[in-house]
Order: structure tokens, then sequence, then C-alpha cells
């Protein structure tokens, strides 16, 4: 299904400031938060759509590309997800988290009290690691095995922090609540304010007799090897969120998510322009003169492209298709862009020698005729026009 405009999803103008867009987002969020609609699908996607426009709206960057280019320009951006399909897509747990970061809470409860953030303090946290591919993974796809460092579940305790069933109590400070509330009256009435209780960490559960391998935590550092699908045509900072496989949590609690960056390996031959390939391409003076079929380069070995007489050096000629595929795009893909670059030999045989000479005594010592419109476009050039 189409993406709606994400001015029309918020009900905003499209000059309107961050201000306007955090308001309207503001309400929406409230009015269609799964804790406020439970078991609501209608009501979830209504949630999620808001948050990914706000996600971009609220973003310099991103909002510059979607005015510039619709949803195109963004697509995969406005969540963590990256690129927006296999698993990769703005799902409901970026946009909670999303709704938390910019409004203090993950649920209802949060927002208007400072609420219950059990499980979040023990919540592993996200790991970052690049990942450089080539032209060619990029043209394909490929699936890569990452060693990541980080923390990991305790073998020793099967992350419940200690050995023994019975070795978990009750924490007497906050009644196993995990946070401790203070109710202050003020001039603007009753305020309640929440913190993580300091004697169990918001676990609700103190250890008694603590694991000898992870102290009670319940995770230990270590490594893991995560397999990552990529799409073909991701590019330079596009990047993806692997739910769960980031830090563990403490004491089993939910773990942190893996964040994936891309960067691109520098190619030998091609330089990449959006889904375009450009390359350059020397040739001899006589195929530009005469025109030739030369073979050219690409990704999946070599295609054979014809040069027009009369060609000039510098000259860029088009290749349908043979670029790199749009993200998510179907079986849409760039082009190769081939620009012509005259090579002069630096060293002639007898022949070359002679040749070159004929063609020196057939076109006399004057300037060479130059094409209609030359001057315009080098003074086009200079000027920025």
């Amino acid at each position: 299904m189409a993406k709606r405009d994400y001015y029309e999803v918020l009900g905003v103008e499209k000059g309107a400031d961050e201000t306007a867009v955090k308001k309207a987002y503001r309400k929406l969020a409230l009015q269609y938060h799964p804790d406020r609609n439970p078991g609501d699908k209608d009501a979830e996607e209504k949630f999620k759509e808001a948050t990914e426009a706000y996600e971009v709206l609220t973003d310099s960057k991103k909002r510059q590309a979607y005015d510039q280019f619709g949803h195109a320009g963004v697509d995969g951006a406005a969540g963590a997800g990256g690129f927006g399909a296999g698993g990769m897509e703005f799902d409901l747990s970026d946009a909670l988290r999303a709704f938390m970061r910019d409004f203090g809470g993950g649920g209802l409860g949060d927002f208007f009290t400072g609420g219950d953030r059990r499980g979040m303090e023990r919540r592993g946290g996200d790991r970052q690691i690049n990942l450089e591919l080539t032209l060619e993974d990029i043209a394909e796809g490929t699936t890569k095995k990452l060693k990541v460092r980080k923390m990991v579940r305790c073998t020793t305790c099967a992350g419940k922090g200690s050995t023994k069933d019975e070795s978990t109590t009750t924490c007497a400070t906050c009644q196993g609540q995990g946070q401790i509330r203070r109710v202050q009256r003020s001039f603007f009435g009753q305020m309640v304010n929440v913190t993580t209780c300091p004697q169990c960490q918001g676990d609700g559960a103190v250890i008694q007799e603590p694991c000898s391998s992870c102290s009670g935590a319940g995770r230990v550092e270590g490594s893991e090897t995560a397999e990552v699908k990529i799409p073909p045509g991701v590019m330079e900072g596009n990047y993806m969120r692997l739910s769960g496989l980031g830090d563990a949590g403490i004491r089993n609690a939910e773990a942190g998510d893996l964040i994936v960056v891309i960067g691109e390996k520098p190619h030998s031959k091609f330089f990449r322009h959006g889904e375009d390939l450009l390359i350059e391409l020397p040739v001899h003076p006589h195929q530009m003169a005469l025109g030739d079929k030369v073979d050219v380069p690409t990704l999946k070995g070599h295609i054979r492209m014809e040069i027009p007489a009369g060609s000039q050096n510098g000259k860029t000629l088009r290749v349908r298709g043979q670029g790199l595929p749009e993200l998510h795009g179907g079986s849409n893909k760039g082009d190769l862009l081939v620009r012509l670059h005259v090579a002069i030999p630096t060293k002639l045989s007898g022949d070359e020698r002679k040749a070159y000479e004929d063609l020196a005594s057939a076109t006399g010592d004057g300037p060479p005729k130059i094409q209609k419109g030359f001057f315009d476009k080098v003074r086009a050039a200079f000027s920025g026009q």
C-alpha cells in the first residue's frame, strides 16, 4: 500500500516549523498509543505512521530529502530499520522508542506520571558495528557473519544472577516495585517524582547469594556471531537495527539491539553516484573521430558499446540498466555512465608515427573545426550555469 504524505499524516502545512510538527505528533501519538488502544491493529498502524512522519519531518536532512524527492528520498531512513524490508521495517518497537525518547516514557502511564520504567533500567544496551561492502556486494545483496563483542548471558546461572533458586528476596526499600515514588505539592498541584530504586536497581528483588561468575548481573563480557542479510542497493550511511542482538539485559531482562551501519569500499574502476556508476574509458583519437565499438567493463563483466563518430574528449555515454539496483525498487536499476577520455600515446611505433604524420598533412596547420555551440558550453561551465 502506498504511503501517505507525511504532512497529511500529521495534519500540518508543508512549511510548518518543528514546534508545530511536534505538537501535532504528540496529539496523534496520545490518541493512537497502544496503551490506550490495546489489541487495536488499526490504531497501532496509525501510531507507527504518525511516528515515522514525525521522525522525518523533525530531522532537517531527512525533511529536505523528503521535500525534494518524496518517499523515495527517505525510504527506510525514518526508522531504526534503515532499509525498510526483510526484518528492517519501522516497527512498533521503533515507534515506541521514538515516543519515549522525546516524551519521556514508553507507555501512557510514564508520560503522565513519570511512571513504570521497571525493566527499562535493566534492558541491555545497543551495540553498533560498521560493515564495509564492495560495489559487487551492493549490486547483488549479500549475507555477512559478524563477530560482535558484547555482554552475553551468563551460562553459570542461566542469566538469573544466582545459582540458588531461593536466593532472591523482595526488595525491602521499594517493596518489590523497583522504583521509589515521592509525591510533592506545588503551586501547580500535586506532582509525582519517580526514581529507580537504588537498592535493587529497578529489579524489585535483591539477590542474597549472587553468582560467582557474573556477580549477580546475569551477564558477562563475551562475543557472539550475528548473521546479517543485506538487500541489494544499500548505500553509505544506511543502517539496520537487529532486535535483541545487542547486549544481554540484566538478569534475563530484554536484550538491546545491534545497529549495523553500512560503509562502501572504494572501487578500482567505478565511482558511485546514487544508483548510477561512473567510469573513465581511455580511447584512441581515431575512435573518437571515426566512431567505433568498444568493450566496456561492468560489475558483471564486459559489454559492447558504440562510440558515435565525432565524439569529443570528455563526452559521457549512458548505458541503460548497467548501474546498481534501487533499494527495494524491484528490477529498477541505475545506469552506467562512460566518460570518454582521449589517450595520447607517449611512444609511437614507426607505423603510428607515419599515420599521425599523414593525419597532420591532411588537416594542415590551422585550428580544428569546433562543434557548433562548443564555446557556449565552455562559457556555461565557467559561469556555473
